[in-house]
């Protein structure tokens, strides 16, 4: 999903070929994210449009051969100056007078051409990894022709018109290993590969050769009549075009500024995109000045602050922060606390009182995103968050926002995974306290998910072990919600260590937050007469979370209902459908009553005789905790629910675990719910305190 859908789009025709267009935003300087080679679509640049568009009007298009765009076919089509007059036709089409352009390897060439034909357009040039022959390039790129068939594969030969015939797919693969040269890139090598896919091989050939027939004689000429500033980035380990061209560039405008990324590939806007962002903004800022008032407030007078930040998948990280914030408050009672947050974690801080941070507005729905990639009771946890790359880029930009306007001693993370993220990549930004909090540690792959699968797992596994190795200075407090016990016995992948042996070295313990005072629930007589429950019936209750990706497990028990009455005499069904499912999408059922969201679901949970519910860990260990017994059916291929809560539950011998294929049948899932409906239970006791645990580290940091 994307962060935000554009403001307005269309196509624009060119001679005959259609060119898809976007506007973001609609206030501030204008910002151009020209395109690039016909490799890839105006996706190129996810990372920065969301983030732009709060401040500027941001215009984008798939270049010809890509995208939404037309495939025209001849290299004619793909000329430089082609390109160069598609951005100023753009421009028209949107109504954008001048614009700040950002471009990147190839696109460089048609924003200079731009800057150089149409002065008047362009108030500043921001140059990506260029791809200009101002200096010589790598030497093993012209070793081999383009055009003539090779006896060989290896290395740079795959950069030829008959292998891409032959062997697309094998280019494409090659190509991104040289893009991105950084460690623990699979993701933007996965994208680029299926961006490549959008150009039919023989249309890429014929715009290789359009850009080959601009002379280097054409480029210093373009260079030459520059006139607006310019700033290029370029990575020093750049393996497509070397750094030298990028210097040669920035010098050769005269006044150009030079940004080297030591360690750097060729596309530092898809790997590094927040010193990218960060480099940009102030760019288009220097370009463009913009009055601002501005306060600063002398240390001595700064209220004691907290950013707590609350994952909003699933509703049980609200629960439990909203607890620790409590015993926070009890430690230090001067301590203000505001929420980063989002819907539906917003409602649930709204009724308790919280102060929701304004900026939570712009935040991107990570719960809206898991939505749209679940299946029928299947969501591959570990393939969404991949696949949430650009939500977490802007959500973090948003952060950073706050943190460096709001003068905050401490940030509280609860798997607020773009925050603990991008400090890492980006540790000079990092000038508060900060807490980072999680009930699992470990990326676990499916087996189903083969070899791949495994590999980029370990990947994302091994860059995080990396990452706190270096720099464990970033997190202050880790703390693992729950015991060592809790942990999984596996291991993070291949000559990686044991997941329990480096988190216990690694984190400190709070044993598990249950997020209210079990006090409240004891009297399970008194809590079902109060909450409506008659004695002599038998109650279930079923409910699937908050991130709304359970109606199908719901449409399944509500299936078995009328065979579960018949099997439990004055059986009563309660269904929580969650703030994100309509209870009106659900087929009337007697006996079923319907709830879209309760307060306090706990407090009926206590007092059930069964619950039905998907593999969630705060719902479990509620339930554990409460001693009901309960039926658990894990998402398919999540895999915190299929592995790591299942661990844990085994562990306190909790809840039995239905997979979804055997609540097809209705029989068998009525003769579950008649076998487990009020049967005793053995579980092990749930520790308390857990929040006053976790509250109590944290204050040390701010005493």
């Amino acid at each position: 999903m994307r962060p935000r859908p554009p403001d307005a789009s269309g196509t624009l025709d060119r001679d005959g070929v259609g060119l898809y267009w976007e506007v973001h935003g609609t206030a501030g300087p204008a910002v151009l994210f020209a395109p690039t080679w016909s490799i890839v679509p105006s996706g190129f640049w996810k990372f920065q449009v969301p983030h732009f568009a709060r401040r500027h009007r941001v215009v984008t298009f798939d270049g010809r051969g890509n995208g939404r765009s037309d495939r025209p076919a001849g290299a004619a089509q793909y000329a430089v100056d082609v390109f160069a007059d598609d951005c100023r036709a753009v421009l028209d089409v949107t109504g954008t007078e001048r614009a700040v352009v950002a471009a990147t390897s190839c696109g460089t060439l048609w924003a200079t051409r731009l800057a150089a034909r149409h002065p008047d357009r362009v108030l500043g040039l921001f140059l990506i990894g260029p791809a200009v022959g101002l200096a010589p390039g790598h030497p093993e790129r012209h070793v081999y022709p383009f055009d003539t068939p090779l006896d060989t594969r290896e290395g740079w030969a795959k950069y030829n018109a008959h292998h891409w015939r032959r062997d697309y797919a094998d280019f494409l693969e090659f190509l991104a290993g040289r893009l991105l040269t950084e460690a623990h890139s699979t993701k933007g090598h996965d994208d680029f590969v299926e961006w490549g896919l959008g150009i039919p091989p023989e249309r890429l050939i014929e715009s290789d050769l359009a850009i080959g027939a601009y002379t280097v004689e054409q480029l210093r000429d373009d260079v030459g009549a520059i006139r607006c500033p310019v700033r290029v980035v370029h990575g020093d380990h750049d393996a497509v075009r070397p750094h030298a061209q990028g210097a040669a560039l920035a010098a050769a405008v005269g006044d150009g500024e030079l940004l080297t990324i030591v360690g750097g590939g060729h596309t530092p806007h898809l790997r590094d995109p927040v010193v990218v962002n960060r480099e940009l903004e102030e760019f288009v800022d220097h370009v463009v000045p913009r009055p601002r008032a501005r306060t600063w407030t002398r240390a001595a007078e700064r209220p004691r602050k907290a950013l707590y930040i609350s994952s909003p998948i699933g509703l049980g990280h609200a629960v439990r922060d909203i607890a620790i914030a409590a015993e926070l408050r009890a430690l230090q009672p001067d301590l203000q606390i505001d929420w980063l947050a989002q819907h539906p974690v917003t409602d649930v801080l709204t009724r308790r009182g919280e102060h929701v941070h304004p900026a939570s507005a712009l935040l991107a729905n990570e719960s809206a995103h898991i939505e749209e990639e679940a299946g029928e009771h299947d969501l591959h946890a570990f393939q969404a968050i991949r696949e949430m790359d650009e939500i977490l880029v802007n959500n973090f930009m948003v952060f950073h926002d706050v943190v460096t306007e709001g003068h905050y001693d401490l940030v509280i993370g609860d798997e607020a995974w773009d925050v603990d993220y991008f400090l890492h990549e980006n540790p000079e930004l990092k000038h508060y306290e900060f807490v980072w909090m999680t009930d699992f540690v470990g990326w676990l792959p499916f087996p189903d998910g083969g070899d791949r699968e495994a590999h980029v797992a370990a990947d994302y596994n091994a860059e995080m072990i990396e990452q706190r190795a270096r720099y464990r200075r970033l997190r202050d407090r880790s703390i693992f919600v729950g015991d060592p016990d809790d942990i999984v016995p596996d291991t993070f992948g291949p000559g990686l260590p044991g997941i329990r042996e480096w988190t216990e070295a690694n984190f400190e313990f709070s044993g598990y937050v249950t997020g209210y005072d079990p006090a409240d629930v004891a009297d399970k007589q008194a809590l079902r007469a109060e909450l409506g429950y008659r004695p002599d019936e038998q109650v279930c209750i079923v409910t699937v979370g908050g991130s709304g990706v359970g109606g199908d497990l719901l449409r399944r028990v509500i299936a078995g209902v009328p065979q579960a009455r018949r099997a439990v005499d004055g059986l009563r069904v309660e269904v929580v459908c969650g703030p994100r499912l309509d209870p009106a999408s659900l087929p009337a059922c007697e006996g079923v009553n319907y709830h879209a969201y309760v307060p306090d679901l706990y407090r009926h949970l206590a007092a059930c005789d069964l619950a039905v519910v998907q593999g969630g860990l705060t719902t479990c260990m509620e339930l554990t905790a409460n001693r009901v017994p309960f039926v658990y059916v894990p998402l398919r291929h999540h895999f915190e629910q299929n592995f790591h809560v299942h661990h844990r539950l085994q562990r306190y011998r909790a809840g039995r675990r239905m997979d979804y294929d055997e609540a097809i049948d209705p029989d068998g899932l009525a003769k579950v719910i008649a076998d487990e409906i009020g049967r005793p239970v053995d579980y092990l006791p749930v520790a308390r305190g857990g929040a006053a645990r976790a509250a109590a580290s944290i204050a040390e940091l701010i005493a």
